[in-house]
């Protein structure tokens, strides 16, 4: 199993995610895109102490970029997980 700290990156904090937290006690968090449900699960519950219910995932591709130049970049890739956890248990983000 690899290290937690590689797991999770950051929040992703936006309106939805937002709203998911306080409706619904789920929290969303950037993470490496080779890991799996269960490490992320495993990962939410070591670092925070907390007890996961549920976890989906979601893979965005990068997009297309240009800076005043003729050659195209991209951005990087990147994997969301939208984590629940279970009533009574919150995590203390600020």
């Amino acid at each position: 199993m690899r290290d937690i700290y590689t797991i999770i990156d950051t929040v992703r904090m936006s309106e939805k995610a937002a709203l998911l937290q306080e409706n619904e006690n789920t929290y969303t968090f950037k993470v490496d895109r080779r890991a799996n449900k269960i490490e992320i699960k495993n990962a939410v519950e070591k670092f925070f102490k907390v007890k996961v219910l549920g976890v989906r995932t979601c893979n965005y591709a990068g997009k297309a970029k240009r800076r005043r130049r003729a050659d195209a970049g991209r951005t990087a890739s990147w994997k969301k997980a939208i984590v629940r956890l279970k009533d009574g248990d919150s995590l203390d983000l600020l």
